[in-house]
């Protein structure tokens, strides 16, 4: 039996961390350990707020047989740019030096956290380890960060963008989350040979999320709790971050303060969660609440809790990001409110379904008049308009669907023999074990 191919993921965020990424490499390298020999390099968890308490700065861990090197890495202010930037020189250099560390890498998997640099420790790694790389796009900076004006600087930009075009030409795979996303990666090379791609999107575990009744015992405790029985929930859960526009979105709840039974709920963190908890106070709306995340067992009954998820992007992020929340909301049958730029991955999947009605961002007069139209629903119509989400996800976006698009590239980079891969795909196959 040939061992192995070992694959290092380098991905900031892993296992127990509430991060959306860190939930789907964590089911990524679970579902694909009996395959690989897999190392994960991350930080120490902490993007909601997790506690640990090691002084370490590098602690190996297991996780089955994954193998988990942890760093450890300043606490970072989402609203300081100095501590952000403090955050993630630490990452970028103590990443690296981990990554060096390890013996017999077959192939570097690096994802675009932090932006640009997560794409660098692959790029620098492949030269110094001589291992392949596989560059996992999330999103494309500078451009999303030019989106939200997030620097004015154009020479930052400028190297910016020429480093992350480096790190694509130089990846021996680019895995994108979207098709818009894979338009803007040949924009970026027009004239010039396109690097290799692949386009996996991102899931959720439609097994343990699935559609419920507000009836069912959980989610009418979470409604009790909180004091939303008999409300019309307008929810966005997840990040609570920059390139939402929800700076601005959340004064669209003042349109409906005369509609005590319709309530904004934002279940999550990030960077402008403050900012718009301060809007809420100052303007006494008292139709929008706060939670934080959701431990990822109770997702399936909070999810459900909503009666419309808003799944937003700021103008700009086409193409160049793909608000991975959808799937957990299609895997609930919810009806989607989406702010999203026409063409963008996510109003392909709701058009194609037709689990939902879409805003261009920063139509703000559209979004109320979405809500109201969806509030004037009967219910067992709106009811079907989320079950069509449910079914477009089952046919086309299963977490199987998506790991084996996975497997299958890490096992041409990584140079897999034909028969090594059968074996690894049904290791009782007799045929195969008799050669």
């Amino acid at each position: 039996m040939l061992r192995k191919k070992k694959i290092t993921f380098v991905i900031n965020y892993f296992y127990p961390d509430l991060a959306a990424t860190s939930q789907l490499m964590t089911e990524l390298t679970g579902r694909l350990q009996n395959n690989f020999d897999i190392t994960v390099i991350a930080a120490q968890p902490g993007y909601a707020g997790e506690n640990h308490d090691s002084n370490r700065l590098f602690e190996v861990d297991y996780l089955e047989s994954i193998k988990v090197v942890r760093i450890k890495l300043p606490e970072v202010d989402k609203n300081s740019k100095v501590s952000r930037m403090k955050y993630i020189s630490s990452y970028f250099l103590l990443a690296n030096i981990a990554l060096l560390k390890e013996k017999g890498t077959d192939v570097i998997f690096t994802i675009s956290q932090p932006p640009v640099l997560g794409g660098l420790i692959g790029t620098i790694g492949k030269f110094l380890k001589r291992s392949r790389h596989i560059y996992s796009v999330h999103d494309f900076n500078p451009e999303q960060a030019a989106a939200v004006a997030y620097t004015n600087n154009q020479t930052v930009f400028k190297i910016a963008k020429a480093v992350d075009k480096l790190n694509c030409s130089y990846a021996d795979q680019v895995l994108l989350v979207g098709e818009d996303m894979a338009e803007t990666l040949k924009g970026r090379f027009v004239g010039q040979k396109v690097p290799p791609h692949t386009v996996i999107s991102n899931w959720t575990d439609e097994e343990a999320v699935v559609p419920l009744d507000k009836n069912e015992p959980a989610i009418r405790g979470f409604l009790e709790t909180h004091g939303l029985q008999d409300k019309f929930i307008v929810m966005y859960s997840g990040n609570l971050g920059l390139y939402y526009d929800l700076e601005n979105l959340i004064r669209v709840a003042k349109e409906f303060t005369d509609q005590p039974d319709i309530v904004f709920l934002f279940i999550g963190e990030g960077a402008v969660k403050q900012r718009i908890q301060d809007y809420a106070a100052e303007n006494q709306l008292e139709n929008v609440k706060f939670l934080p995340y959701q431990p990822k067992e109770f997702l399936k009954y909070s999810l459900n809790a909503a009666d419309v998820h808003l799944v937003v992007n700021q103008k700009g992020i086409k193409g160049v990001s793909v608000p991975s929340k959808i799937y957990g909301v299609m895997a609930a049958g919810k009806p989607v409110l989406g702010v999203l730029e026409q063409g963008s991955e996510v109003q392909r999947l709701i058009f194609e379904s037709g689990a939902g009605v879409v805003i261009e961002p920063q139509d703000y007069r559209g979004v109320v008049h979405a809500i109201q139209y969806l509030r004037s629903l009967d219910p067992n119509e709106l009811k079907a308009m989320g079950l069509k989400g449910r079914v477009y996800l089952e046919e086309n976006l299963t977490r199987d669907t998506s790991i084996n698009k996975y497997r299958a590239v890490f096992q041409e980079v990584a140079g897999t023999p034909q028969l090594e891969a059968a074996y690894q795909a049904d290791p009782y196959n007799e045929v195969i074990n008799k050669k």
